[in-house]
């Protein structure tokens, strides 16, 4: 019997299911470790760190500069211009924000300057050459970043809604294929957060 999805769905849900590949927290680390003995050790690190902890696309994270950094409700966020010239607010940790600040006070950078003064292509010759410093076997690129952020958003949150928001995803099937990565362990993990006052 012929399935009836049409072909664009079918596609989409075989991309949903597939498992994402990611970087641990603790890979992260080492990377951020090795970046920092590097010639441009600061700058670097912190790339990678605001790649990890905010799933910025290199494009995103390439363009942003000291005005970008607001509050919004009292906590830090990023305004940056997405996929389709679209705005949208992404939060950020307040230590990653304050590294930020000093990073562009050091370089005396204006608030219109782009703290990484870099193309995609250098940012992925960095991010290549850090991870074959660290001896990394696996491919380490940009976009890997990204992904990492958002398994470790649902490991933390367990909340797909709220990923899609932060990823800034039109549709929630680019969001939902994180959920395949998460293990047995992470949802009972999720799950025994949820308390029921009765």
């Amino acid at each position: 019997m012929k399935n009836h999805l049409p072909v664009l769905r079918q596609t989409a849900l075989a991309k949903s299911q597939r498992v994402v590949s990611y970087l641990t927290p603790e890979e992260v680390k080492t990377l951020v470790e090795t970046a920092l003995g590097g010639r441009q050790g600061e700058r670097d690190s912190l790339l990678i760190l605001l790649l990890f902890q905010t799933g910025l696309r290199i494009s995103e994270a390439l363009s942003l500069t000291p005005s970008s950094i607001q509050k919004l409700d009292g906590q830090p966020v990023l305004s940056v211009i997405g996929k389709g010239k679209r705005l949208r607010t992404v939060s950020i940790p307040v230590r990653l924000v304050d590294r930020l600040k000093s990073y562009a006070y050091e370089k005396k950078l204006g608030v219109s300057q782009r703290f990484f003064d870099i193309n995609r292509s250098r940012a992925w010759q960095i991010i290549k050459s850090v991870a074959l410093k660290a001896g990394f076997n696996k491919r380490v690129y940009p976009h890997l970043f990204r992904h990492s952020d958002a398994i470790e958003r649902l490991r933390q949150t367990g909340n797909p809604r709220a990923l899609q928001l932060h990823l800034g995803h039109a549709s929630s099937m680019m969001t939902m294929r994180y959920l395949n990565t998460l293990s047995e362990q992470d949802a009972i993990k999720i799950n025994s957060e949820v308390s029921f006052d009765l």
